[in-house]
């Protein structure tokens, strides 16, 4: 987790439903989608996110073997330099099975009162 104080942006805490860290002001998980706050406000903090980035691609088996996969996800800075790597997932395919992936990335304004201070996103 990020060594941001409590209440402050980019500050982390654990999903006690799937243990991902998760930012603290989610309401909900963005891991298992559970509900993590009950008594929503209607502030600009609680507002929907925006998704600045989606991509989706897929693809198939190119033959008649087996092949594997792994799924990588990188973050860099302003800088380029990495910041966090996640080996999200891995498989199998059999002969034409298809794969679907979607990255996307959602934000929403931070808190009243945390503005300025810049922290590591893990």
């Amino acid at each position: 987790m990020t060594a941001a104080r409590p209440g402050t942006a980019g500050a982390t805490r654990s999903c006690p439903h799937c243990r991902e860290t998760i930012l603290e002001s989610a309401s909900v998980c963005p891991a298992c989608r559970h509900k993590l706050r009950f008594s929503e406000s209607t502030d600009a903090a609680t507002a929907a996110a925006a998704v600045p980035l989606r991509v989706e691609g897929s693809f198939r088996n190119p033959d008649s073997g087996a092949w594997e996969y792994s799924m990588v996800l990188t973050i860099r800075n302003e800088r380029g330099e990495e910041i966090a790597r996640k080996l999200v997932g891995v498989g199998a395919m059999q002969p034409d099975e298809q794969r679907t992936f979607t990255l996307s990335v959602e934000m929403q304004a931070a808190a009243a009162g945390t503005g300025g201070k810049r922290t590591r996103p893990y």
